[in-house]
């Protein structure tokens, strides 16, 4: 990767929508070639996907949770299981230290949030922290990539 696929990842971060003649516009380099170093970006594997940002507040799921996961008797996979198939897991990561997983959770109500800990309770304890706000981040792939001074 060089400083031109930094540019080009930049600015499909901040509008994964945009076509290859305005990206090339916006890192000046012909169509062609920015054409060729996205499809090599998704070769690689760098770029996943193209996806959207869906605002779960405005869709009617005014709660955000977070459950730390500690498991019992290695029940692992059947975890994994209950999060995967639960419409209102946001994310799910596996973790190191007190807690084996961390989930998101998006509901309507506080009722939610007991009823999926109430599925998790005979294979595992768990933490649940409300959130207030989200503070905002600025995750581009640039700042990443330079600015770690």
């Amino acid at each position: 990767m060089d400083t031109i696929d930094v540019r080009i990842l930049s600015e499909l971060q901040k509008d994964s929508r945009l076509s290859i003649r305005e990206l090339a516009k916006r890192i000046n380099l012909s169509a062609p070639s920015v054409a060729e170093r996205v499809r090599k970006l998704e070769d690689k594997g760098i770029i996943e996907g193209y996806t959207i940002k869906i605002n779960r507040k405005k869709m009617g799921f005014p709660i955000d949770c977070f459950v730390l996961i500690t498991t019992r008797n290695g029940e692992h996979e059947r975890i994994r299981q209950l999060v995967a198939d639960d419409p209102r897991v946001e994310l799910c990561y596996r973790i190191s230290g007190d807690a084996c997983f961390i989930v998101k959770l998006s509901v309507e109500t506080l009722d939610q949030i007991e009823s999926f800990i109430n599925k998790l309770t005979p294979y595992a304890t768990t933490r649940t922290q409300i959130a207030f706000s989200q503070v905002r981040v600025d995750a581009d792939v640039g700042r990443l990539m330079f600015d770690q001074n």
